[in-house]
């Protein structure tokens, strides 16, 4: 399973287990490699310095002042919503083009589309052009972007998850071939025209430079971790239980909530958060006497390993995510039919809203992160962009400035009536207000709402209290804070790394390899063989590419 995105925030939903895109793009005759079938390309690394000289100068906006302020990477805080708006753009952005094309992805029920869709009606009228989205399956995403690459048919604006790209070796050839240059548009002070997109986050520009130019619009991440351990704090209270504090506490746990006479088990996916439990890296890690350490050859990989395939051992998965690339845990825990599982911290405020108006005591809490014999757990992360906005190639320098246009409108900040239409809709139709004021999605809004101009856009992460999670941005801020100082450091901040061909496609075999150890169709004793099929495969090529980028930037 994926987890939810970070910094969605109209509907949580799912995202992130690497699910690999292998796209086949072509370039003039020449195929751009089945991307991750063809060997070939052996990876660039763009230095920080030469990063820095194509970015947006940032200029922070601040409509209102937050009651949370943000800390490091984390964003601001409300706990209020405000009574009175400004309009954050005076001008429409629409400039008589024709209709815009854009296509993003969507891990919910699919909204109506337009000339169906009065949100999308709604919208359109304020942009003065109209924006026909087109939402995706989020869980099967790389396969229409397969077909789309491959055909070389792209909409006008593309939104492309960033776990998508990791996976597509070659990806920078897609680029150059099919998405438009922006460099020019906002680099530097040229990008202050478009005063919402200047606002971004430095660090997730840093991560939309594809060959030296500037490729696309980041989504900013709404905090740094891959991963949360969710667990549904009603039930366990039921149990006499509370939240576990080691992988010793969640084992025991899972024997006793696990009752299959009833259709209960205890876990859904858990192994990335297993993993980090224990002490084990994302990928890489510095190793003492210098060079790179992957992760399946650190002994606490092994270790999360094993635990984790005891408990599929043991019966105390739910026998979907067993059989199943892509079982829907999100219902399963919503139905109480399991009690804790991995996601996005996207997950939590939309799953909570949405389920307490049927059960008022749904309590949906994330595990505090716990470590093992007395270690403290290593957290991933990093601040990576959750999606990227590539505009399509050869529209020309006027369309490419409406398209930027539109986008500034779709990232316009918290306290402007641009924000509040872009995430809930019409008051009255897709909300209604709570005492305080703040917005409550109707049944409607649920329908028609799908993050169709969020995603495209980014937008500045903030956290704002909704009158149906009353107490969610004190309890995200506060568990974000706590985990902040178990991070683990990014070694390739500010660095772009466009990945080695070989290393892209032995991922997902890897990954599948792994997939059979946790469920017992191979023996644990078999990552010594992964291991090494790995490493032959591209694991090598990518540790020598990977230790030359950290040379080459004085790491």
């Amino acid at each position: 399973m994926k987890p939810s995105p970070p910094g969605a925030s109209t509907d949580r939903r799912t995202v992130l287990r690497l699910i690999g895109l292998g796209a086949a793009a072509t370039m003039g005759g020449a195929t751009l490699a089945a991307c991750s079938k063809e060997a070939g390309s052996k990876g660039s690394a763009t230095k920080a310095d030469a990063i820095r000289s194509v970015l947006p100068t940032h200029r922070r906006v601040e409509l209102l002042k937050p009651d949370i302020p943000a800390q490091g990477p984390l964003p601001d805080g409300y706990l209020s919503y405000p009574r009175q708006l400004v309009d954050a753009v005076t001008e429409q952005p629409g400039k008589g083009g024709g209709a815009i094309r854009s296509m993003s992805p969507w891990w919910g029920p699919t909204p109506p589309t337009l000339g169906n869709n009065a949100y999308l009606a709604a919208v359109n009228a304020k942009l003065g052009v109209e924006v026909n989205p087109s939402l995706q399956d989020g869980s099967t995403y790389a396969d229409k972007l397969n077909a789309m690459l491959g055909a070389r048919d792209v909409p006008d604006l593309l939104s492309v998850p960033n776990w998508e790209v990791d996976k597509v070796a070659r990806f920078s050839d897609a680029v150059k071939a099919l998405f438009a240059d922006l460099t020019d548009h906002l680099k530097g002070d040229a990008a202050a025209k478009y005063p919402y997109l200047a606002a971004l986050p430095t660090a997730s520009w840093e991560y939309s430079v594809w060959g030296g130019r500037l490729a696309a619009v980041p989504f900013p991440t709404d905090n740094p971790f891959a991963w949360a351990l969710f667990h549904r704090k009603d039930l366990l209270a039921e149990a006499g239980l509370a939240a576990p504090t080691s992988p010793e506490e969640l084992y025991e746990q899972g024997r006793k909530l696990t009752d299959p006479g009833k259709g209960v088990w205890a876990f859904g996916s858990v192994f990335d958060m297993v993993q980090q439990a224990f002490g084990c890296q994302q990928t890489w890690r510095k190793k003492p006497d210098g060079g790179l350490e992957h992760k399946l050859e650190n002994p606490a990989f092994r270790a999360a390993l094993e635990f984790t395939a005891r408990l599929f051992a043991e019966g105390l998965v739910h026998p979907d995510t067993v059989s199943s690339k892509g079982a829907d845990e999100k219902q399963l825990f919503r139905a109480g039919k399991i009690h804790f599982f991995q996601d996005g911290l996207g997950a939590w405020q939309g799953m909570q809203g949405e389920q307490s108006k049927v059960l008022p005591s749904f309590d949906m809490q994330p595990v505090p992160a716990f470590g093992t014999g007395g270690n403290p757990p290593v957290l991933w992360g990093s601040q990576k962009p959750v999606f990227f906005t590539f505009l399509k190639k050869g529209l020309g320098a006027a369309r490419v400035d409406e398209l930027l246009r539109v986008l500034n409108w779709c990232a316009a900040p918290f306290g402007s009536r641009e924000f509040e239409l872009r995430e809930y809709g019409v008051e009255g139709k897709h909300f209604t207000r709570a005492a305080d004021g703040s917005p409550i999605p109707t049944d409607l809004g649920r329908k028609e709402l799908g993050a169709q101009y969020t995603h495209i856009g980014g937008r500045v992460p903030v956290k704002v209290r909704s009158g149906d999670t009353p107490n969610y941005v004190r309890d995200y801020l506060a568990y974000l804070q706590k985990s902040l100082g178990q991070l683990e450091p990014d070694l390739f901040a500010g660095i772009k790394l466009e990945l080695p061909a070989n290393w892209s496609k032995t991922l997902q075999p890897t990954d599948d390899k792994i997939r059979d150890i946790l469920r017992g169709r191979r023996p644990v004793g078999d990552l010594d063989q992964v291991r090494k099929e790995f490493l032959s495969t591209g694991g090598e090529e990518g540790r020598a590419f990977f230790q030359k980028a950290l040379a080459d930037n004085g790491r």
